[in-house]
């Protein structure tokens, strides 16, 4: 498994868990303190990471 994978693989993960934390700031659970407009930055960055990542992980090719 090359870097770029690695990498794709571990902006992907990181794109998940920052959507989970904007959500569930959103729906006001967790005791995350941020308002609803203020909740849309984690969400949005971490939808940034993780088209990324797969965008990485599907565009790299796999050498033998």
């Amino acid at each position: 498994m090359n870097q770029k994978r690695t990498f794709g693989s571990i902006l992907t993960i990181l794109g998940i868990l920052g959507i989970i934390v904007g959500a569930l700031a959103f729906l006001q659970i967790g005791g995350l303190g941020l308002s609803k407009m203020n909740s849309f930055v984690p969400f949005v960055i971490g939808l940034i990471f993780f088209f990324a990542g797969i965008n990485l992980v599907k565009t790299t090719g796999d050498r033998a």
